[in-house]
C-alpha cells in the first residue's frame, strides 16, 4: 500500500475536513479604526487608525489601505517577505471586491478574491488550510476588511443622509485582520503553537429575512446549521470546544442562534461568544445590536482569540464567521437575505 493510500481520509461526515497535517498559524495582524480602538478590545490591536479616511480621498480607498497595512503587518511579524507567500486569499463587502483588489495589488502575491460577506475570514482560512494541508502551498495569507462608512454607503444610507438606526441594526467594523497559514511552524513567538485542525463548510440558509437593518436574524440560521453539522461530523458535544465563536450575529442574532440550537437539543449558551458583542461596549458606544462586517470577526480573532489560545486560557475553539449574502441590487429588488457560516477548528498545542 502506498503512503498516499495509507493516509486517513481527510473529509469527514457531510461537510467537514479533518486535516492530516494541520496548518500552523504563524502570524496574525489586526488594524482597527478609532471607534474599535475605543472598545473593550482596543488595547489588543496591532494598529489603531485615528483617521477614518486613513489619509485617502474616499472611504473605499481608506479600506484598501487598511487591508494593505494588515497584510504587510502579518508578513512583517512573521519575519517574511512578500515573495515568501504562495497565495493571498482575501475579500471584502464592496462590489467586485474593490477594497481588496486595489488594496493588495502592489503586494504582487498570487491572489484569489473571495466573497462570503462577513463570513469571508472563515472562508479564506478554510481554503487556505486546504491548500497548505494538501501540499499546494507552503505559506498562505488570509485577510479581510470592512469600513463603516463604505458599508453604509453601499448597503444602507450614506452618512450625509443622517438616518436613524433601529436597535436591531449592527455597526460595521472599520479595520482589517490577517493570518498566515504555513506548512511548518516557523513562528518567532513563544508559547503554544496554533494549528487549524479542521473545518466545516457552511450551506446557504434562507429564512426569508429581508431587512438589512437586522442581519443577525438573517445569519443566525446558517450559524445554527453549521454548528449542528460540525458537532455531528466530528462526533463531539458543544463542550468539546472552550468557545464556539460566531462572527457578527450581535445581540439579536446571538439570542436567535441559542434558541434555534435548543430546538435540536444543542445548548451552547455556556460557551458561546460572538465577536459582534465583544468588539464594542453596547452601552457606552451606542452601536445597538453590536458589530458586523468582515473585519468584525477578523480583528477579534487576530487580536483577542489567538491571544487566549497563546496564553493557554483556551485549548480549542470553533471559529465561525457569519455572513449575509445580499447586495444593494438584491435588496432593492425585494429579494431575501440568505446567510452563510464557515467553521474553523483552531487548537493550541
Amino acid at each position: 500500500m502506498s503512503e498516499k493510500d495509507n493516509k486517513k481520509t481527510k473529509y469527514i461526515g457531510k461537510q467537514s475536513i479533518e486535516f492530516n497535517d494541520p496548518p500552523y498559524i504563524i502570524s496574525a495582524s489586526s488594524v482597527a479604526g478609532k471607534k474599535e480602538g475605543e472598545g473593550p478590545l482596543g488595547s489588543l490591536f496591532d494598529v489603531i487608525q485615528e483617521d477614518p479616511m486613513v489619509g485617502k480621498d474616499t472611504w473605499e480607498e481608506a479600506e484598501s489601505e487598511l487591508m494593505k497595512q494588515a497584510a504587510e503587518k502579518a508578513i512583517e511579524k512573521a519575519g517574511l517577505s512578500n515573495k515568501d507567500i504562495r497565495y493571498l486569499l482575501a475579500g471584502d463587502l464592496l462590489g467586485q471586491l474593490i477594497a481588496t483588489s486595489f488594496g493588495v495589488a502592489e503586494l504582487q502575491i498570487p491572489f484569489f478574491g473571495l466573497f462570503g460577506a462577513c463570513s469571508t475570514m472563515g472562508e479564506a482560512m478554510s481554503i487556505g488550510s486546504i491548500l497548505v494541508d494538501g501540499g499546494y502551498a507552503d505559506k498562505v495569507l488570509a485577510v479581510t476588511s470592512s469600513h463603516f462608512a463604505g458599508a453604509e454607503k453601499q448597503f444602507r444610507f450614506p452618512l450625509d443622509y443622517g438616518n436613524q438606526r433601529p436597535y436591531s441594526a449592527s455597526w460595521t467594523v472599520t479595520g482589517s485582520g490577517a493570518v498566515i497559514l504555513a506548512k511548518q511552524n516557523c513562528s518567532n513567538t513563544s508559547g503554544p503553537t496554533i494549528r487549524v485542525k479542521g473545518i466545516t463548510t457552511g450551506k446557504i440558509m434562507d429564512y426569508g429575512i429581508k431587512d438589512p437593518m437586522n442581519m443577525g436574524a438573517a445569519m443566525a440560521p446558517a450559524a445554527c446549521d453549521t454548528i449542528k453539522q460540525n458537532l455531528e461530523d466530528f462526533g463531539v458535544k458543544p463542550d468539546h470546544y472552550d468557545k464556539i465563536i460566531t462572527g457578527d450575529l450581535g445581540y439579536v442574532g446571538s439570542d436567535i442562534l441559542i434558541d434555534l440550537l435548543k430546538e435540536h437539543n444543542i445548548d451552547i449558551s455556556s460557551n458561546h461568544m460572538d465577536c459582534g458583542k465583544e468588539i464594542f461596549d453596547q452601552e457606552k458606544q451606542d452601536t445597538h445590536a453590536g458589530g458586523s462586517g468582515c473585519a468584525c470577526s477578523a480583528i477579534t480573532f487576530t487580536g483577542f482569540v489567538l491571544k487566549q489560545l497563546k496564553e493557554g486560557k483556551w485549548k480549542r475553539v470553533l471559529f465561525l464567521p457569519t455572513g449575509s449574502l445580499h447586495s444593494k441590487v438584491s435588496y432593492n429588488e425585494g429579494a431575501t437575505m440568505p446567510g452563510i457560516a464557515h467553521a474553523v477548528i483552531v487548537e493550541a498545542e
